[in-house]
């Protein structure tokens, strides 16, 4: 059964990486809460700047800021669909929106959603 996975690259400044964890920590518990099978963010730490693309040239990353990569998975498009619907108005989410000054920058994290065509090694 093929999976569909939301993707994500975000920058985040060095010194609030911990900020960002804790907010990355309830985001992942509100997800799972609602349905989603794995949530995993993890930080660069191996990600050359690239000549010509890269993780970091991807978010026009500064020398203040460490890159995220993240993905969410569901059993398929429609309950990801059904899924953020009901992550996007729960209340612990919406606080997180509105909050003006986030360790990241939103204007320069990019996502999508996939289909999985190969799945070893899951559960």
């Amino acid at each position: 059964m093929s999976r569909y996975v939301d993707g994500f690259v975000l920058p985040v400044k060095k010194d609030r990486v911990d900020e960002y964890k804790k907010l990355a920590k309830l985001a992942s518990k509100v997800w799972r809460e609602y349905g989603a099978l794995e949530y995993l963010e993890a930080v660069a730490v191996d990600a050359p700047y690239g000549k010509r693309t890269s993780f970091p040239r991807s978010v026009k990353l500064q020398d203040d800021e460490v890159v995220i990569f993240a993905f969410i998975t569901y059993k398929s498009r429609a309950q990801r669909d059904k899924i953020n619907k009901a992550v996007m108005a729960d209340p612990r989410i919406a606080s997180m929106i509105d909050t003006k000054d986030m360790p990241m920058d939103g204007k320069r994290m990019f996502w999508g959603g996939f289909k999985s065509i190969v799945e070893a090694g899951l559960p």
